[in-house]
């Protein structure tokens, strides 16, 4: 067998911003030994928790050649639910005072099942109406935020108790909010390569005419996918009033368009049909260690923003260039 030759544009088109990324790295620990210290890897590990979830969501609706707009609002809301309902008894701001706080664990599973109806709803819109992913979650993006301005007033939700917080810095050898990370990466890949679930995304992605014609339930498992991920941004928004010890409706604002811009870094393919649960945790890793490597640069903060942009369009360029190569 002929042994493939190795090609520097190839490599560069499928692992150059990856190339940047360790480049970047290596300069920055250079510059700044405090940047691979114990610490700030663990305050990395704790900001890509609740990203990888969302991103390991919104990867399936990406596979499927569509977006989902409306992850930050289901953020915000299922991190306002859970907050509400894990108040101290005694918080002088209590949403509901009579109210002792709940169970934790039946806490993540009412927060996910409410996101989780949202997001059956958008995909019904898109399967059975045929309403584009990105005019339907933009929808329920508007929906679901001004259900959660009614629900709390726009009051910003806090006073948690100890156990819930606690998920944040306690944990055997790393945080509980990691480990929640590692177990929904592997319940995605279960998903995504063991599960005629998964084989009908990647087919529905690749051709979903074809899909139909060759028996795979579009419909169902569009809305499936789409419930599923509107569960994990429920789930990302518990985690991340964790970490931060209160929530508002504005948690996870603009946290699809980082979501997806990770999806898209790590190989997840806007065109559909490619796409794994590495690439979501590669695409994660490097829009985070990026993030905090022009941080310790001391890169303006608003200069960042232009910096992640021009990541995100070399990103998709060079998705849509591998795209039309193998076509």
């Amino acid at each position: 067998m002929k042994k493939k030759e190795f090609n520097l544009k190839d490599f560069l088109i499928n692992y150059g911003v990856i190339l940047v990324m360790v480049i970047l790295v290596v300069i920055t620990s250079i510059k700044s030994p405090n940047f691979l210290s114990g610490n700030n890897l663990m305050n990395l590990l704790l900001n890509m928790s609740a990203r990888l979830v969302i991103a390991l969501g919104i990867a399936g609706c990406v596979i499927t050649a569509g977006c989902d707009l409306s992850a930050g609002r289901m953020i915000g809301l299922g991190g306002c639910i859970a907050g509400i309902l894990l108040q101290k008894a005694d918080y002088s701001g209590k949403f509901y005072p009579d109210m002792q706080p709940m169970n934790i664990f039946l806490v993540v599973i009412i927060v996910m099942v409410i996101t989780a109806l949202f997001g059956a709803v958008t995909g019904i819109f898109i399967a059975f109406l045929n309403v584009p992913p990105f005019i339907s979650t933009l929808a329920m993006m508007e929906i679901v935020y001004g259900l959660n301005l009614i629900y709390t007033n726009a009051t910003p939700i806090g006073g948690y108790v100890d156990y819930y917080t606690a998920l944040s810095s306690k944990g055997p050898i790393l945080p509980w909010l990691v480990w929640i990370a590692v177990l929904i990466a592997g319940i995605t890949w279960f998903i995504f390569n063991m599960t005629r679930h998964g084989k009908y995304m990647y087919a529905i992605g690749a051709n979903p005419q074809a899909a139909e014609v060759t028996g795979v339930p579009v419909k169902l498992t569009m809305i499936l996918i789409y419930a599923k991920a509107a569960a994990f941004y429920g789930l990302a928004g518990f985690m991340l009033g964790a970490k931060s010890g209160g929530a508002s409706v504005n948690l996870g604002l603009g946290y699809e368009m980082e979501a997806i811009a990770a999806c898209t870094i790590g190989g997840v393919s806007v065109t559909g049909g490619r796409g794994k649960v590495s690439s979501a945790v590669v695409g994660v890793a490097v829009f985070e260690f990026l993030k905090a490597a022009l941080q310790f640069l001391g890169v303006n903060a608003n200069a960042q923003w232009i910096a992640l942009g021009i990541i995100i369009y070399i990103a998709i360029s060079l998705d849509i260039r591998k795209y039309v190569t193998k076509k």
